[in-house]
Formats: structure tokens, sequence, C-alpha cells
């Protein structure tokens, strides 16, 4: 695939070119490794690495152009060098042009907040895949490209990637994509270039604060993607979140609110809850759903909405809400022979963890104790774990903390800074089992048959991070085995 460099280099602003620009190039890349013969090389400073010390590297594998915002000392004049002030902006808008892609042709809703974020954006591929509309989607656990599944590596991916997928879904016939938008790719310019249809709004609680060091700067750095928002885009928030009125304060898309508990375009009310499922009544109209807490009931609500402005049908849309299912990891539930019941779930922050605690409690009777297994990860925020500690012990009966996955720190030191935070009064109910497995097993043991287990932290994911290895690790692997299923 080639494109003219003048149209291409058009799509960005630069402060000067040395060297003559090839008539055109055959692909762009952030990885000197990855670069082929004919490649523009985009220079980009990330977290760990700096591509500008990659530069001689990309040259040798073929580049022909580098985009870069520090220009090297040493020039060689086969190749054309392009001094931008943000090679990651660029890199963006320069694919954007490469692939040629129409952003009004091609949906992209973006869902950004602390919790939710999956679950939104996959009900919302799964919906409109059922009308008959094909769709991707960009998550933490898949992405899908129309009806095909491939592997997720990060929340939202890098921009290569990401516009390759795009390029991908479009040449599939797909007209929307539904995206996962974190904090940490809105603050590196993973979505940059990209025209977004619409975006939407969660939850914000303290999560992340090892990358953003303050809760102010994830508001911040959240915020500045409702502010980027186009003039034609919506922008839709959580208006019973603290901070959701703040999404919308300065963008320039059309406003739309939800909410549970106070006035907003779209509302919603939980009628009855159970474990298999809860009754909601939004706007106006009963619908049974698969999914309990009112977490998920924001969830469902941010889908309706989002599918209204969509310009699907009402009655159409809350048809297939009842039929959905709930996402890989996400409130799920396992039970044995003599009914005990084990869920399992992503909660790895003090909010999501309060949550399915607070959801799970409201449907116990007297009988039924709840027996939470959690941990925390290692290698980030450290302020949430003696939090989470603190609630763990307070919603459950009992509480084994253990490990999640470490990575490079030592799981001892996690486990005990989760102790921490755990009343002087409670921590008789609490014990520590670092190997995660055993935590389990001892979780099951314990239970009576009316009990219910709650396996938090990783829901989804098959593996353990241990000193930077990977070990599979699947927590619903194991209920399923201990629970004879």
């Amino acid at each position: 695939m080639q494109i003219q460099t003048n149209k291409l280099l058009q799509t960005i602003q630069y402060q000067e070119i040395i060297g003559a620009l090839p008539a055109a190039i055959t692909g762009i890349e952030t990885d000197s490794r990855k670069v082929q013969a004919g490649y523009v090389f985009v220079a980009v400073q990330g977290v760990a690495v700096d591509g500008h010390q990659y530069i001689a590297k990309a040259i040798e594998q073929g580049a022909r152009v580098v985009i870069c915002q520090n220009m090297p000392q040493t020039i060689d004049s086969k190749v054309a060098y392009v001094r931008v002030l943000n090679p990651a902006v660029a890199c963006g808008l320069l694919l954007k042009a490469y692939y040629e892609i129409d952003f009004s042709k091609f949906k992209v809703i973006g869902v950004t907040g602390t919790n939710g974020k999956t679950t939104t954006a996959t009900l919302l591929y799964q919906l409109f895949e059922n009308v008959g509309l094909q769709a991707g989607l960009i998550s933490t656990v898949r992405n899908y490209i129309h009806t095909q599944s491939l592997e997720s590596t990060h929340t939202t991916p890098d921009n290569i990637q990401l516009y390759a997928l795009f390029n991908a879904m479009i040449e599939q016939g797909c007209t929307y994509c539904f995206m996962e938008v974190s904090s940490h790719a809105i603050h590196q310019h993973r979505i940059a270039g990209i025209d977004f249809c619409g975006g939407i709004f969660t939850n914000l609680t303290q999560d992340h604060l090892d990358y953003h060091k303050t809760i102010a700067e994830y508001l911040q750095v959240k915020k500045s993607f409702f502010d980027n928002l186009p003039t034609h885009a919506f922008a839709l928030t959580n208006s019973d979140d603290k901070h959701g009125d703040v999404m919308l304060q300065n963008t320039v898309a059309h406003k739309y609110s939800y909410s549970l508990k106070g006035f907003s375009d779209f509302k919603c009310k939980i009628l009855e809850t159970h474990f298999d499922g809860m009754l909601l009544q939004i706007d106006g109209t009963e619908v049974w759903t698969k999914f309990i807490g009112a977490f998920n009931a924001y969830n469902i609500l941010s889908v309706y909405a989002t599918a209204v402005l969509l310009g699907l049908n009402k009655d159409q849309i809350l048809q297939i809400i009842s039929s959905l299912n709930p996402v890989d990891g996400r409130i799920q539930f396992f039970r044995n022979a003599s009914g005990t019941t084990a869920v399992v779930d992503y909660a790895h922050t003090p909010d999501a963890l309060e949550n399915i605690l607070s959801s799970i409690k409201k449907l116990c009777g007297p009988h039924n104790k709840i027996i939470t297994v959690v941990g925390a990860g290692g290698n980030r925020d450290t302020t949430k774990r003696p939090i989470m500690g603190k609630i763990a012990a307070q919603l459950s009966d009992r509480l084994i903390i253990t490990s999640d996955n470490p990575r490079n720190e030592d799981p001892q030191l996690i486990a005990q800074q989760m102790n921490d935070g755990v009343p002087a009064d409670m921590r008789s109910k609490v014990i520590t089992i670092i190997d995660r497995k055993e935590a389990i097993k001892t979780a099951v043991a314990l239970a009576q048959h009316t009990d219910i287990i709650l396996v938090a932290g990783k829901g989804h994911e098959t593996y353990q991070e241990i000193q930077g290895v990977k070990h599979h690790f699947d927590d619903r692997e194991i209920i399923k085995e201990l629970f004879n299923l």
C-alpha cells in the first residue's frame, strides 16, 4: 500500500523538513524493528522508551522519512527528516490519511471512565451486531472485527495497532466501532486523529495514581477527551457521578445525561434484583436483564441512551438488551451441587470492589455468608491497597487476602499493605494466603451450602504476572475444578 508523501504530510503541521522527500511511502511505524523499505518512522517518546534513540536503526531497516521532535545529530542524505511539535499526535493524523479513513462513514464511539468501560463498549457492540449492523469492538477483554475475535493486549492499543484495526473493520464492512478509551491512551495521544462520533463517561474513582499522581490530574485527562470531541458528536455523561457534569463543561459536542437518581435525559429505575438478573424501568418501559448491581444498571442505561442517540428504535433496543449476557469475568456466577455460589469479577479498584460486594450483600438473606478472595496488582497505585482491604473486610463475613498480579513487587508486601487498612475489630475474620489457588481452595472449604464466594481482581484474565513472567492462571477454571463443573 502506497500513498504520495506530499499528500500525507499535508495532514500535519511541521516546523521544518531537512532532505528530499520520496515520491511515496509504503507504511508508517513507531517500532524501529518493524520498519520496512520505504516506510515513515515516527520517533514517539513513550513512558519507557524514546523513539529518537532508534532513528538510526529505523533508517538501517529502510525508513525514508523520519518524523521527530528533535533533529538527530547525524543526518543521512538518503532520508527526509520532518520536525514536529508532537510526534505522537502527528502519527495519528498520518495514519488516518494513510488508510484514508472517513470517520463520517465509519462511526467511532469512545467509552471512558474508571469502571464500566468494558461492559458498556461490549454490550453496544453486541447490540448493534444483533440489529444487523456490522460493528467493531476494542476492549480490555477482546477485540472484534465484525464476528472475528482477536486477542486484546491493552485497553486501548497504540496508534499503529488502532488504525490497522480500524482499516480491517472498514474492509469487513463495519460502520460502527465501540472502543474503550483509557486515561493512558488519552494522555499518550494514542487516539490522535480519530473524529469521534460520540463519547460516554461512566464514572471516576481512584485508579492509576501510579501514573497520573493525583485525582485532579486523572480527572483532567479524562475531561480532555470530551473537550476535544467535535461539534457533530454527542457527549453522554453519568450525571449521578460527582464528576459527570465536569466532563461536559468545555465540550462543543451535543450534551446528554443519564441517571438513576435525578433529572436527566435518560432515566432508569431498579424495580427488582435477583441472583439471575434485574427488572429495570428504562424511560418508562420495564425490561428484564441478566445483570445485577446498580453499577450495571448504569452501564445498561448508557448503552440504551447511546443506541437511541445513534438512531436505533427504542423498543428494539430494549428487546435486545433483555437478551444480552454479562461480559467474561464481569460478575460471572458458578454454583456447585450443594448450592454454594461463586462469583468471579474483575473488580480491582476500591469503588468497583464496594459496588460488587454491596450488590451481593443486597441479595443475601440471614443465612448467606460472603467470603471474599481478593488481592491488589503490583507496580500500580499503592494508596488504594489499604482502602481495598478496609472495604473487603467491612462488606465480607470472611476475607482472604491473596496475590493478584504482583508483577515485580513482593506479594507479601502488597498483602500487608491491604491488611493495614483492615479495622482492628475486624482482623479476626481476615487471613492471608499468598498462593491464589490455595486461597480460592480455602474459601471453598470454608463455605457452607448457602454461602457466596467472591473472587475479585482478575476477572477475564488468564494469567498471573510474577517477576515479569506470565503464568497461566484463570480464576474461573479453578472454581469449575473445585465445584466439579
